[in-house]
């Protein structure tokens, strides 16, 4: 029993082995008893080891069981009998039964099935150690079953058959982008077992024969169409989730989504194509057809494009092996019923009763008889061949009308799929509709309110203006009043002081009539006294009485004159009279304007009053609200650098944090670059500080201190990894002093950025220290960078003619010593010797040649890019400009010199006899190399259409000619000496063989352990020669550039 079964057993309740006959009980015990068995027969008949595919009606039956129980506790009790791990051919019908029931049983399948997860997973190891027939099939199908299981546990929204609308793909995702992120890397990695299995199944069949119409190929092809169903839907549903996504997230964020989606979609694209043109497939399933280029997620309306693939199986198709007889017995009826009729229009009637009643036929004989029986054989035989010939027809009609009704009815499901399609995305474009209208309602309410509350504001702004009118108008008024006001009391008081006057006048009048009463009151009794003097006299003196009346008249014409003074005194009296009453009325009335130009007066100013302090509160809540705007402006503007110096806190935390990974130590840096990032990282520093100040001057602004903050991070992070990678490349004690300083420096550098998210020490923040550590960095990158190569730069124009002139000199000074060598040679040397020192040496003499040709060329082409670039200014300025592809070109002509002079002696030393051929080939190599650096370093600036530059390519391919000359003129040396010096074992005797055997074999393996050495010595030269000429040349600072 293998390990699945062992353990399978442990489930509870299993069926045994054989299902006898029960004791009599009830009739559910009796209906369970024939249910199992009937579930045990099917599960037997479809999970076999026949190489046939399983048959549509027993996997029905275990797909109706598991709806029948509501699980899949008799399939696995079945199951668990069986010995999968024995045979892979049960194995593989066992994955696609299983399929089967995960797709279309009952839900609670999956939740049976869970347990035997681990199983599953040990089989597929165990299956996967065979590399021939179903072994690899199984192991990968048992995967993905594996796979299907976590997908549909992880998300039990979707079922098993992968069904689902839109709606529900979204609810699936509960409106959140990082759910949907994480559905869409499942559905890529279900899709990736999905066509795993397909291109594997694909890869183990011919295809260079009709594998799909053997019973063999069917077994491999049947589960592919559960698969083609899975990978339809899949393949719908992440083009959904992937426009969904780039609609909420950036689309550099997506990428390895898109690369992931585009492999996928070629694969599923070519398996389609491939299943559709199978025999197998196109009586079984519809297979849809992927659109030629995939969707582009970068521009939103192509999810209206996008065609979901629908998969279509017809009803006969899903039953191959079902299919109905009764169409070939009524063919047969109708045959026979045919040739009948046929029968009796040639014999007659009598013959269709009885066609062989000879003897009722008179006048025939036997002759006769034979002849009629030969013609009634010949017309059966035309009959049955015109009768095989019609059922044939009749067959291949009926074929053609099952096809088109396949195809129509395969039609008609896409088109119900289409229209059910459709009456979800109207049903989706209505809720959307409904959603927009109610959206468009809100917007025109918070539109309407909009309004209003602007129709307020201005009216609110129009009755301020009118109150601010009104108000200056007030004050003019109060103003115009206060003035009225001034002349009214004025008037009141020059009218007082007339009506003090008229008093006055009065006063004077009535003292003066009071005077001249009493004086005509003292005249009229002097004049009493007068005439009572003249009576007396009278009487005494008639003589005087002329005198008297003389008097008397006189004193008559005085008392006249006086009453008429006194008639004019009352007259004037009573003018006085009535000019005081005018006064007292024109004072009354001046009172009466008065008292009421001061009741205005009062009532305007407690309006006035009113107003004032209506405008005064309406200011009052304008500035409160302007001042809760600012607070608020102020608290947003606050948690926007909080969040950046959070982030950027964060970013120099990651730095400080990658120091200690093992992976950054093989990171290495040049002390120039350090200093150009320290540098970078100061400016950005000093900038810092002042949008620090400015925001400290208005707390409403943070623009310009953002970004600051930002750059600040991101140089201080590149300072310290920089500094880092420095270090490694640094003596021990500089590098430990620069590491300690990077650290000070970020830890400086988070506590300056932690300052400014608390509200109460962003005042105090200071990023002083932080460039102060900066300093010391420089200080000590100073102190690191390499003193080699430090050559003035007005001295580069002529160190670069010196060390050409010096590399023609050296190859001319390699070219005479070759003609030197050789002519020794020929002197000396006889034979096969001499043919070999002359055939390489005649060959150096030719690379000698091939690189003069080159240097020249290169003089002529940096003369060129000299003339060219350098403008109005000297060929040593231009160099000093270019200082770095100039020590390029510089290094390359040393180069170049050096490997004609090593060259010249190692063939030297093998004319001799005393070197290596090796040597001589290595040599020749460096050559080459120096020569295409030398090359690479003056067309740099050179224009791709130069002549010059065109000879210079043609010079180096002479060189490349003449290194192969080089080296298969020395191979070809050492083989002749070689086989001149070949061993002979004649003499030997078997022990002697023996044992040069034994140290040849020692040789050879010391030899190859030298070999290995010698590689892995030569591999670390290479990296340190490449480390040192980086470091000299600049080339990870020119890369960072």
């Amino acid at each position: 029993m293998d390990r699945v079964s062992s353990s399978m057993k442990q489930v509870g309740n299993p069926l045994p082995k054989v299902l006898g006959r029960r004791a009599a009980g009830g009739g559910l015990e009796a209906e369970r008893e024939s249910f199992e068995r009937a579930q045990t027969v099917s599960i037997n008949k479809a999970i076999n080891t026949q190489e046939v595919a399983v048959k549509e009606k027993h996997a029905r039956t275990c797909i109706l069981g598991t709806h029948h129980e509501k699980g899949a506790q008799t399939f696995w009790s079945v199951v668990n009998r069986l010995p999968l791990s024995g045979n892979a051919v049960l194995c593989w019908k066992f994955c696609h039964v299983f399929h089967k029931l995960l797709r279309d049983g009952h839900s609670n399948v999956l939740k049976d099935s869970v347990r035997y997860k681990n199983e599953l997973s040990d089989m597929s190891r165990m299956w996967g150690h065979l590399s021939e027939g179903y072994g690899q099939l199984c192991s990968i199908y048992l995967k993905l079953l594996r796979t299907k299981m976590e997908f549909h546990t992880k998300n039990p929204r979707f079922p098993g058959n992968l069904q689902m609308s839109d709606r529900q793909l979204d609810e699936a995702g509960e409106s959140d982008v990082n759910n949907f992120f994480q559905l869409t890397v499942e559905m890529f990695d279900y899709l990736e077992c999905e066509l795993n299995l397909f291109q594997t199944v694909f890869s183990s069949l011919d295809m260079s024969r009709s594998v799909s119409v053997t019973a063999a190929g069917q077994c491999r092809l049947a589960p592919l169409i559960q698969v083609i169903l899975d990978c339809s839907h899949l393949y719908d549903y992440t083009v959904k989730l992937l426009f969904k996504l780039h609609s909420c997230l950036p689309a550099d964020t997506l990428q390895g989504h898109r690369d992931r989606f585009l492999e996928q979609f070629r694969k599923l694209k070519d398996l389609f194509y491939r299943s559709s043109n199978l025999q197998y497939f196109k009586r079984l399933i519809q297979i849809p057809q992927l659109p030629e280029n995939p969707p582009n997620f970068l521009r939103a309306s192509a999810l209206s494009e996008h065609i979901s693939p629908v998969v279509v199986i017809p009803a006969e198709a899903s039953s191959p092996d079902s299919e109905p007889i009764t169409d070939l017995v009524e063919m047969e009826t109708a045959s026979q019923s045919l040739f009948d009729n046929k029968f009796d229009d040639i014999f007659g009637s009598s013959f269709s009763s009885d066609p062989f009643n000879f003897n009722s036929q008179n006048g025939m004989n036997k002759d006769d008889k034979d002849r009629l029986i030969e013609q009634l054989y010949r017309e059966i035989g035309a009959l049955k061949e015109e009768l095989e010939s019609f059922k044939a027809e009749n067959e291949r009609r009926t074929l053609q009308l099952r096809g088109r009704i396949s195809e129509l009815e395969a039609e008609l499901a896409e088109q119900r799929h289409l229209k059910q399609q459709a009456l979800d995305e109207s049903e989706f474009l209505r809720t959307e509709l409904e959603e927009l209208k109610k959206q468009r309602e809100d917007t025109e309410k918070a539109q309407r309110s909009l309004t209003e509350i602007e129709r307020r504001a201005q009216a609110n702004e129009q009755r301020y203006s009118k109150l601010k009118e009104k108000y200056s108008e007030l004050v003019q008024n109060h103003a115009d009043l206060l003035r009225k006001n001034a002349e009214v009391t004025k008037q009141v008081t020059v009218a007082r002081q007339a009506q003090g006057d008229v008093e006055r006048e009065k006063k004077e009048l009535e003292d003066s009539f009071q005077r001249v009463s009493e004086q005509a009151q003292r005249k009229s009794q002097e004049q009493a006294e007068v005439l009572e003097t003249l009576k007396q006299e009278l009487a005494a003196s008639k003589q005087e009485l002329q005198v008297l009346q003389g008097t008397l008249e006189s004193s008559t014409q005085v008392g006249a004159e006086q009453s008429t003074r006194i008639a004019d005194l009352e007259q004037e009296r009573d003018s006085l009279s009535r000019a005081a009453e005018r006064h007292g009325e024109e004072m009354a009335a001046l009172r009466a304007e008065l008292q009421q130009l001061q009741d205005t007066l009062s009532s305007e100013k407690e309006s006035s009053k009113k107003e004032l302090e209506t405008l005064q509160t309406q200011l009052q809540d304008k500035e409160s609200m302007e001042r809760t705007l600012r607070r608020r402006l102020a608290e947003e503007q606050f948690a926007l650098l909080q969040g950046s110096a959070r982030e950027a806190e964060r970013m120099v935390q990651d730095a400080l944090s990658r120091l200690e990974d093992p992976a950054h130590i093989s990171c290495t840096g040049s002390a120039d670059y350090l200093l150009s990032r320290t540098l970078a990282a100061s400016e950005c520093t000093e900038r810092l500080q002042d949008a620090h100040r400015k925001y400290l001057s208005n707390r409403t602004d943070v623009s310009s201190l953002l970004p600051c903050v930002a750059l600040f991070a991101h140089l201080i992070s590149d300072t310290i990894l920089q500094g880092s990678a420095t270090s490694h490349m640094a003596p021990m004690e500089p590098a430990d002093r620069l590491l300690e300083m990077c650290k000070q420096c970020g830890s400086e550098a988070t506590s300056y950025l932690s300052s400014l998210q608390d509200l109460d020490s962003v005042e105090g923040a200071d990023c002083a220290p932080v460039t102060s550590c900066l300093s010391r960095i420089s200080a000590i990158g100073e102190e690191l960078r390499p003193r080699g190569l430090d050559v003035e730069q007005e001295e580069l124009g002529d160190l670069v003619d010196k060390e050409m002139a010096a590399t023609s000199a050296a190859i001319e000074t390699a070219a005479a010593r070759i003609e030197e060598m050789l002519s020794k040679a020929r002197a000396g040397d006889t034979g096969v010797k001499l043919e070999v020192n002359e055939r390489i040496l005649g060959s150096c003499t030719g690379l000698m040649q091939a690189i003069q040709v080159l240097v020249l060329a290169s003089k002529d082409l940096q003369r060129e890019i000299v003339e060219s670039g350098r403008g109005a200014a000297s060929p040593k300025e231009f160099y000093a400009k270019n200082s770095r592809w100039t020590e390029g070109l510089i290094s390359a002509s040393k180069a170049v010199g050096w490997g004609a002079t090593v060259m010249v002696d190692a063939a030297d030393l093998v004319v001799q006899g005393k070197g290596k051929f090796e040597e001589l080939m290595v040599c020749s190599h460096e050559i080459a190399a120096s020569t295409a650096q030398l090359v690479a370093a003056s067309k740099v600036k050179a224009d791709k259409d130069s002549a010059n530059l065109a000879k210079l390519q043609q010079a180096s391919r002479g060189v490349n000619q003449a290194t192969a000359g080089v080296v298969a003129s020395t191979k070809s040396g050492k083989s002749q000496i070689e086989e001149k010096d070949s061993m002979d074992f004649s003499s030997m005797t078997l022990t002697q063989i023996k044992r040069q055997e034994m140290d040849s074999q020692v040789r050879v393996l010391e030899l190859e352990n030298q070999l290995q050495k010698e590689r892995q010595k030569l591999g670390e030269l290479r990296k340190k020669h490449y480390e040192l000429a980086g470091v000299a040349e600049g080339w990870e600072e020119d890369a960072t550039d």
